[in-house]
């Protein structure tokens, strides 16, 4: 089964936080969890895929970049969007697809938008995703704070499923790249 890590808006600013708005919860965990997975990817030659979001720093600067403690691979392959769904708008999709990846290992922020998004509309388009448990965040909201809305998520996300495609959630500690799916089926 080919496979494909994919990270999402792990961008310097989001991290971080700027004037406007806070950094994202517990994001030194975040940015330790997403590393060990990369060196995982990599070890296993998993095929690594980052996607930015334009919104982030007005898309350009340092604010726009990934942040700055991930160790991105020279192999890994980046895309820019410019909505919450990283598959609108972008050759993401295609780029999977021409690649024959049935697995998609998903981290990143934030966890109730871009993340949210991005399993779900993989599992309607014919892939398996394992959505890393300890690997998303997000900043909160004025009716849930933060941890409340990773574990809501990570409670909602781990069964979905579209008929014969599944989400299910799992922590770094695991291996993330020899799925489970089908012990749901």
């Amino acid at each position: 089964m080919k496979q494909a890590l994919l990270i999402i808006d792990v961008q310097q600013e989001l991290v971080e936080g700027n004037n406007e708005m806070s950094g994202v919860y517990n994001k030194e965990a975040l940015l330790n969890n997403i590393n060990l997975v990369i060196r995982k990817a990599t070890q296993s030659q998993i095929l690594v895929v980052f996607v930015r979001d334009k919104d982030v720093a007005n898309g350009n600067g340092p604010g726009f970049q990934i942040h700055e403690r991930v160790k991105v691979p020279a192999t890994a392959k980046i895309f820019d969007k410019t909505a919450t769904n990283s598959f609108y708008g972008t050759p993401l999709m295609a780029f999977l697809k021409q690649k024959d990846i049935e697995h998609l290992v998903i981290m990143g922020c934030e966890t109730e938008h871009c993340i949210d998004t991005a399993v779900r509309t993989a599992t309607i388009n014919n892939f398996d995703v394992t959505l890393v448990g300890d690997g998303h965040s997000t900043t909160g909201s004025s009716s849930l704070p933060a941890e409340d809305i990773v574990n809501h998520h990570n409670e909602i996300l781990h069964g979905h499923y579209n008929v014969d495609h599944f989400s299910i959630v799992r922590n770094t500690q695991e291996d993330l790249f020899k799925p489970t799916h089908n012990k749901y089926r």
